[in-house]
């Protein structure tokens, strides 16, 4: 009887003695965070600009927020922009990803189990440019023309809505699906005859080889891109103290991203990126920084991710309806902005892209 009783004790003690250790280890800090950016990067070591998280990047935040920690930072960079960061999001390659809304809804609509934890570069501008000495002048005179589209990125949707407002479709072109590098390649060599991008193509003007043709800035705030950063749930499941000092330094860098008093030297840290400063001061001409690097996901962005969802169902991009209403997890950011006094430094904005009521864009 008393060596029974004395073996269950040790069971229940063994049992104990288990359960903490599976806790401790379900707990474990990972040794590497790994970060997937969708850009080629530039520079030594890569980096990239447009964003906050640029700034996070080339400063080494991360690293040095981590470095007590034991915890190494890796960057990883995708020359093939948002579809290949879904691909390592779905091998289990990267933790966390910085990329633009369509692919993240298209990575969605295939079951990637994702969270988008903040905004990281909103209202990114359209351009369409073409050979300085070509006869196009405007959308409308894309018809029956070759032109770049780089498919499956943030920009596809837009363009797509900037040829509907000029009452063409995408049929009504030639669409050449390019990355950025291979579309200025075969702009410049006449291998098509205009091309959709972004900020990357004023760098091609202002050597005298592009032209712009059209422009989405400022024009109506539905013709914008938006990136954020994304974390893989089974990552964010079991290393939330690590999530939240992540986006810590995001909230960081975006509050760092939107001081006026830090205009020139923003541009002069992403242009290691290897896209001068000339071209961002054009990319921001006239726009508030803090409109541009704000984290916040507002009604503004909640209703733009919807419309990519419409927009992409209806031009069978996804095959299937898109819930996005429990996609969105601010909490980390919520406490992150609370922890740096930031809870009311940016303005939010409603459905449509304007202020709030009783709020107004402050100078910073």
């Amino acid at each position: 009887m008393k060596s029974g009783m004395k073996y269950l004790r040790y069971l229940r003690l063994w049992a104990a003695a288990l359960g903490l250790a599976l806790a401790a280890s379900a707990h474990a800090a990972p040794d590497t965070i790994r970060i997937g950016v969708a850009s080629a990067g530039g520079g030594d070591p890569l980096t990239f600009g447009g964003s906050p998280g640029g700034v996070a990047r080339t400063n080494s935040w991360l690293e040095e927020e981590f470095k007590s920690s034991g915890i190494k930072i890796e960057w990883l960079f995708f020359k093939g922009a948002g579809p290949a960061v879904n691909e390592a999001l779905w091998n289990k390659q990267i933790d966390f990803a910085y990329q633009g809304d369509l692919p993240q809804i298209v990575g969605r609509s295939n079951g990637l189990k994702t969270k988008l934890l903040m905004v990281s570069g909103a209202r990114n501008n359209l351009y369409l440019v073409a050979p300085p000495k070509s006869d196009i002048q405007s959308v409308k005179d894309l018809k029956g023309r070759n032109v770049s589209i780089f498919r499956g990125t943030n920009g596809h949707l837009v363009a797509i809505n900037v040829l509907a407002e000029s009452g063409l479709t995408e049929r009504d072109i030639k669409g050449v699906n390019l990355d950025a590098g291979s579309a200025q390649a075969a702009l410049v060599s006449n291998g098509v005859d205009a091309a959709f991008g972004g900020y990357e193509w004023f760098k091609v003007r202002d050597s005298g080889l592009a032209k712009v043709v059209y422009s989405t800035q400022g024009k109506d705030p539905a013709l914008t891109r938006q990136a954020s950063l994304l974390v893989r749930s089974e990552f964010e499941q079991a290393n939330p103290a690590e999530v939240q000092r992540v986006v810590d330094v995001f909230v960081r860098a975006a509050h760092w991203s939107s001081e006026e008093k830090n205009r020139d030297e923003l541009f002069r840290l992403w242009a290691r990126s290897g896209t001068p400063v000339a071209s961002w001061a054009a990319e921001f001409d006239q726009q508030p920084l803090a409109i541009r690097n704000s984290p916040l996901v507002d009604d503004f962005i909640v209703a733009r991710y919807k419309a990519v969802v419409a927009d992409a169902l209806k031009l069978k991009l996804i095959r299937r309806e898109v819930s996005i209403d429990d996609w969105f997890d601010t909490h980390y950011l919520k406490a992150a902005l609370k922890k740096q006094g930031l809870e009311n430094y940016w303005t939010a904005y409603d459905a449509k892209g304007q202020p709030k009521a009783g709020q107004s864009v402050a100078a910073r």
